[in-house]
């Protein structure tokens, strides 16, 4: 059970701790959704449970549109953990800082990033907390991008959280890339090619939502 496995911590986030493990002989990562004091107890085990249900649920329905996230291996709603495959590959995070003031040989990866977004987001899911970090390539940068951590995320979504998603994106970019606005026009065209009914309409309210943001 993944409570009798042991391994090395690779991250602590705000809502879960992540282990490097072996199961059944391969590479995992084993995802604890920790307790959380501050809030009430009932509210605490509500919202572990629903968010690790969402993020299997949605990695699950995500590669049903053909969009790479890592394998469930294995679930336990109770204790609010996922043991998930581990992914190979840089994260675009480290992609971005590798090149961090040229931006040529990002183009590939950048126009993958943003098709895969669109197919996601023209499927019906949004991601709902959409950093660099959450976004790999197990096959290297020439590959396609896989999604990982999808608790945030949203099935049947409305405009306005497609349009979060590609504003955090925005935020991305030009926070961590010199030439960050060409990285964009790059990932739009991509998203555009994913989404070719919809992306008009979550373009447009994404930049609603950098005005609301600028001027509050």
């Amino acid at each position: 059970m993944a409570e009798e496995l042991q391994g090395k911590g690779v991250a602590r986030g705000a809502e879960a701790s992540i282990r490097a493990v072996e199961w059944l002989g391969w590479s995992a990562y084993l995802k604890d959704r920790e307790a959380k004091t501050y809030r009430p107890k009932s509210l605490d085990e509500r919202l572990r449970k629903e968010r690790t249900r969402t993020e299997v649920r949605l990695l699950v329905e995500a590669r049903k549109l053909g969009i790479r996230t890592p394998i469930i291996y294995d679930l336990d709603l109770a204790k609010h953990r996922i043991i998930l495959e581990a992914l190979p590959g840089p994260t675009l995070k480290e992609l971005l800082d590798a090149d961090a003031k040229e931006a040529a040989a990002l183009e590939v990866p950048i126009r993958s990033f943003g098709a895969t977004l669109g197919r996601l987001h023209a499927g019906g899911i949004s991601h709902g907390d959409l950093t660099s970090s959450n976004v790999m390539f197990p096959d290297g940068p020439s590959g396609a991008p896989a999604f990982i951590d999808l608790s945030m995320g949203s099935r049947s979504p409305g405009v306005e959280e497609l349009a979060i998603d590609l504003h955090l994106v925005e935020e991305d970019f030009r926070s961590l890339h010199a030439k960050g606005d060409e990285l964009l026009a790059w990932f739009y065209e991509g998203y555009a090619a994913g989404n070719p009914t919809g992306a008009a309409a979550v373009r447009t309210r994404a930049k609603e939502i950098r005005g609301r943001v600028r001027y509050a």
